[in-house]
């Protein structure tokens, strides 16, 4: 580090009687990465989103390159060198990636865009840092992967000098994601400093120079990377030690699900799958490349073409959502925001979401709220969910108690098969244990899961066995102990998927 670029003093916000930042200060200097370290709710995200310019904070000052940096203003911050790529998307659905990109870029009276430059500026940037994106693609048609990609490219194009990351490679093969370290530490050596935030902590020790913990909206820790280790970190974020659940052996039952060369309109190809009861499968795959249909499949959501479903020894080709609930599966959606919650109904609401015609719940078509809030309460205490009140409105609550609301949703079905979908994806090391140990005791009654996941640590904890999709195409199933985590980011990019190869259960 050989000056400061970046220097936040003392830095407060409050929302209401949350303090979410208490008088933080840090500085970043040239061509240094810094990564930033913390639970859900503490802190970062709102840190960031003031060093932005999206939230003004109460108290303290930012300066970039020795320069004050005016409060509550993006553009300012762009035009300092700051660039963010968003915990959350920001970008118009109804455009190309291209237009995404160049969006904002370029003065409203200038006659004609200068795409043809953009396009090639664009091209080379995603090959320098591997991640393949198609520019004349509409954002709509985009997996949240591939969004993800989007941001990253977005920030890069507008020549950040200091460059923000939050969780930049949930999505990438294990591959695509060295790759991307060995562009930043090029970018660092040319001086671009960067804000590293992620919940992997191998990934953060492997890429960055210097670790930041924050708790409970303060600074309550800094380390340099090449003095601490993992277990110290876990135990900074979450004031406590931290226990990594461990699957105990057990026989498996009976077949729960069973598909077979199953081909369907959203993605996917002759796809086979045998899943047990007691029984963990692990399925590994970038993001993109079918798990979106084969888990609208699991939900009732979508038809196969061809092929054939079968669930717990019945046909189930026809079923529909209301049916899959009846039969007791459960699900956690990929997306918590806009596929798991409804962010403006109350807590108490999102819980019944799936279970008002429960008769527990609802008498001759009418709904007693009385029980729902009870109901609410209960899932509150049992999952140690954080949030106001049963009435609260769930976007209050940070990404990791949503996501422990809606596993409290989804476990209070007693399922018999949970189709898991990220379930840990922007969780805090806390909150990933809390709801991995969910899932084993889910299996440990005899539940059959399904873990869709990009983080191959994930899977590799907790599977019994382990299968690869893509391009709509599943691997035959191996064993947990008999993969390694080259050769499945290896699969994950299509090695091994030649003709006839990805049909096996």
């Amino acid at each position: 580090m050989t000056d400061t670029v970046l220097h936040l003093d003392r830095i407060s916000k409050r929302f209401g009687a949350l303090l979410a930042n208490d008088a933080i200060s840090f500085a970043v200097g040239r061509g240094e990465i810094v990564a930033l370290l913390g639970e859900n709710g503490a802190g970062k995200t709102t840190l960031m989103n003031i060093l932005f310019g999206h939230y003004v904070a109460d108290d303290g000052s930012i300066s970039v390159f020795g320069k004050p940096l005016p409060a509550g203003q993006p553009h300012a911050a762009i035009a300092a060198g700051v660039g963010m790529v968003h915990q959350h998307f920001t970008l118009a659905d109804n455009l190309t990636v291209l237009d995404n990109i160049m969006l904002g870029t370029e003065k409203l009276w200038r006659p004609a865009a200068r795409k043809a430059q953009a396009r090639q500026r664009l091209t080379r940037l995603a090959q320098d840092f591997g991640l393949a994106i198609e520019p004349d693609r509409t954002v709509a048609a985009l997996s949240v992967g591939e969004r993800q990609r989007v941001e990253i490219l977005k920030a890069l194009y507008r020549e950040a000098r200091i460059l923000i990351l939050d969780e930049p490679t949930a999505v990438l093969t294990p591959q695509e994601s060295q790759s991307l370290f060995a562009t930043l530490k090029k970018l660092t050596a040319q001086g671009l400093s960067i804000i590293f935030i992620s919940h992997k902590l191998n990934e953060v020790l492997s890429v960055s120079d210097r670790i930041l913990v924050l708790r409970a909206g303060k600074l309550v820790a800094e380390r340099k990377t090449r003095e601490t280790n993992r277990q110290e970190l876990a135990e900074l974020m979450v004031g406590r030690p931290i226990a990594e659940p461990k699957v105990e052996p057990q026989p498996c039952g009976e077949v729960h699900i069973e598909i077979r060369s199953v081909t369907t309109s959203d993605g996917l190809d002759q796809a086979s799958l045998t899943l047990h009861g007691g029984e963990i499968m692990g399925l590994a795959g970038v993001s993109g490349n079918g798990q979106t249909a084969l888990a609208n499949l699991l939900s009732g959501l979508s038809r196969q073409a061809s092929g054939s479903l079968h669930i717990f020894g019945q046909d189930a080709g026809n079923w529909t959502p209301d049916r899959m609930t009846i039969e007791r599966i459960a699900r956690i959606p990929e997306d918590r925001h806009a596929e798991g919650l409804i962010a403006d109904m109350s807590v108490t609401e999102n819980v019944i979401a799936e279970l008002y015609r429960d008769p527990s719940l609802n008498r001759h078509g009418f709904l007693d709220w009385g029980k729902a809030h009870e109901f609410a309460k209960a899932i509150i205490k049992r999952f140690e969910v954080k949030c106001p009140s049963p009435q609260a409105r769930v976007r209050l609550l940070s990404g990791g108690n949503m996501q422990k609301l809606i596993l409290g949703r989804t476990l209070s079905l007693d399922p018999r098969f949970i189709l898991a979908c990220q379930p840990a994806r922007g969780l805090d090391i806390g909150a990933v244990t809390y709801v991995h140990q969910r899932l084993l005791a889910a299996r440990k009654a005899q539940a059959s899961v399904l873990l869709i996941s990009d983080d191959l640590d994930e899977i590799l904890a907790l599977a019994d066995r382990i299968a690869v999709i893509y391009r709509g195409r599943i691997s035959a199933p191996e064993p947990r102990k008999a993969v390694t985590i080259k050769e499945l980011g290896l699969k994950m990019a299509g090695h091994g998927f030649g003709e006839g190869e990805a049909h096996a259960a």
